[in-house]
């Protein structure tokens, strides 16, 4: 019994290590979109047309009357 236990646990961690690498690289590849989707965000936000439309946004926040 302790034998059949014993090789169950030895497959299942040589089952394991060989995952292990893969975790570094999805962190990669998640960094890598996180910043490619900033980098497009911040120039649709720079835009000329989105700053304007900002810019009177908080205009009138600033104007309004309570």
């Amino acid at each position: 019994m302790y034998a059949k236990t014993r090789a169950r646990l030895c497959a299942v961690a040589g089952r394991m290590r060989r995952d292990a690498g893969m975790v570094t690289s999805e962190y990669a590849m998640g960094i890598i979109a996180a910043v490619a989707f900033a980098v497009l965000l911040y120039e649709v936000v720079t835009s000329g047309q989105v700053k304007a439309e900002l810019q009177n946004i908080v205009r009138r926040a600033l104007s309004a009357r309570t």
